[in-house]
């Protein structure tokens, strides 16, 4: 089995679609692109966005990664009261992170973090839509 890497220039791309939607909102965001095993490959801070997004959205990228699944089920999870999953090293409660899907396999992670977390969700999916055009 060939195994698929996310390559630097597929990462730019993604941050470079976030990053357009994020600026047509005018939304200050951070966002992280990070590979296969949750390490960082690229990573935008906007103008004007607070430190605290930076990890954020490192965090979010990488729990997508770690976990197979995009950040927001981690979230409804714990709306439902299921606070145990609170102590999973390197979860990420909060939409925004998904994970990056190409040829059936999980090769990297893309997080958002800055804005309302549905409104990160939909930075990140639109840097993941650049990348799947």
């Amino acid at each position: 089995m060939h195994k698929r890497v996310l390559t630097l220039d597929e990462a730019k791309r993604m941050a470079a679609g976030a990053e357009s939607k994020a600026m047509e909102e005018g939304w200050p965001v951070a966002i992280a692109v990070v590979d296969d095993g949750g390490h960082l490959l690229c990573l935008h801070r906007l103008d004007g966005t607070q430190l605290g997004s930076i990890e954020g959205a490192i965090q979010k990228a990488r729990c997508a990664v770690l976990f197979k699944r995009p950040t927001k089920s981690w979230e409804e999870r714990l709306a439902e009261g299921r606070v145990g999953y609170l102590s999973l090293p390197g979860l990420m409660p909060v939409e925004g992170g998904i994970p990056v899907i190409l040829d059936n396999q999980i090769v990297g992670g893309i997080g958002v973090s800055g804005v309302r977390s549905g409104e990160d969700a939909a930075i990140a999916q639109a840097g993941l839509n650049a990348l799947l055009v």
